[in-house]
C-alpha cells in the first residue's frame, strides 16, 4: 500500500491527497508537486497517511521533492509575475466594463497557468476576458469565481479573538455551519456577535457544538416545568457548562439546581 499525505496546492486553493511517492517531508514543508497538468507547490497539512485510508476519496498527483532554495526563489518570482498580472487582469475588466471584483491572481509552479479569483453578484460572462488575458500572457488563463468564505480564506486576517482566521491558518476547508449551533450553546444571536469577517456565522460556532449537545441532553430545556425541592417552576435559563438550571417558582422566586444526573433518572 502506497502512502500519502495532504498539502494545499498553492497558496490560494484547496487541499488534496497526493502520493508521498517515497520523498522524506512532514508537515508545513514546501513541496514541488506533479498534478495532471503540470507542476505546482503545496504545503504539507498533514502527517503521512495509508492509501486506503477512507477519507481518501481521490489522488490528484504526487510529490517530485521537497521544495529546493531554487524552487523557493522560483515560487517568490512567481509571486511578484502575479501580482503583474493582477494589474493587467484589472485594466482589461475595466475595458471590457465586467462587473466582477478580481481578490488575487496566482500562477503554477511552472508557469504554465495562471488563476484569477474573483467574486462577484451572479454569473459572469468573462469568455472575452479570457481571450484578452491569454493573448498577453500565452499561458492558460483560470477565472474561478468564489464566495465570501473563500474570500475571507484568500485575503486573511484576524477575527475578534484577536488571533488569525481559522479558514486562512489552519483549516483544510469549511464545513457546514448553521444557527441552530449558536441556539444549541446558548449565544446571543446577534449577527454582530455570532459572524465572523465573511459575514457569515464563524466556523468556531461549530467547534464545541457536539459537546455541548451532549451535554445539553442530560438538562431539562428553558420553558419546561420541573420538580425542585422547592417545589415545582419553570425553567427560565439554563448553563450547560456548569450543569445548573434556573427555575422560576412563581411570585418572583427564582432558585438554581445543580445536575449531577442525566435529566428524567
Amino acid at each position: 500500500m502506497g502512502k500519502i499525505i495532504q498539502a494545499q496546492v498553492g497558496e490560494n486553493r484547496g487541499v488534496e491527497f497526493f502520493d508521498l511517492n517515497g520523498v522524506e517531508c512532514s508537515r508545513d514543508d514546501t513541496v514541488i508537486l506533479e498534478v495532471e497538468r503540470g507542476f505546482e507547490f503545496g504545503r504539507v497539512v498533514s502527517d503521512i497517511q495509508v492509501e486506503n485510508a477512507q477519507d481518501v476519496q481521490k489522488v490528484e498527483g504526487k510529490i517530485v521533492r521537497r521544495a529546493t532554495e531554487g524552487d523557493l526563489r522560483q515560487i517568490e518570482n512567481n509571486r511578484m509575475k502575479a501580482l503583474e498580472a493582477m494589474n493587467v487582469c484589472l485594466r482589461k475588466i475595466t475595458e471590457r466594463k465586467v462587473i466582477m471584483h478580481i481578490i488575487k491572481s496566482e500562477y503554477s509552479f511552472d508557469c504554465s497557468k495562471i488563476i484569477f479569483f474573483f467574486t462577484a453578484e451572479g454569473r459572469v460572462d468573462f469568455r472575452g476576458l479570457v481571450k484578452d488575458l491569454a493573448r498577453v500572457f500565452r499561458v492558460r488563463i483560470e477565472l474561478r469565481q468564489i464566495g465570501v468564505r473563500d474570500k475571507a480564506r484568500v485575503v486573511g486576517g484576524c477575527g475578534i479573538c484577536g488571533r488569525e482566521l481559522c479558514c486562512s491558518s489552519y483549516m483544510k476547508g469549511f464545513h457546514p455551519l448553521s444557527i441552530k449551533m449558536a441556539k444549541d450553546q446558548n449565544l446571543p444571536l446577534n449577527p454582530s456577535r455570532i459572524s465572523g469577517s465573511c459575514g457569515r456565522i464563524k466556523c468556531c460556532m461549530a467547534y464545541e457544538f457536539l459537546a455541548y449537545k451532549e451535554l445539553a441532553r442530560s438538562l431539562p430545556r428553558v420553558g419546561e416545568k420541573i420538580s425542585t425541592p422547592e417545589g415545582k417552576g419553570r425553567v427560565v435559563d439554563v448553563n450547560i457548562l456548569k450543569k445548573i438550571v434556573s427555575v422560576d417558582l412563581g411570585e418572583g422566586r427564582i432558585t438554581k439546581m445543580h445536575f449531577t444526573k442525566s435529566y428524567g433518572n
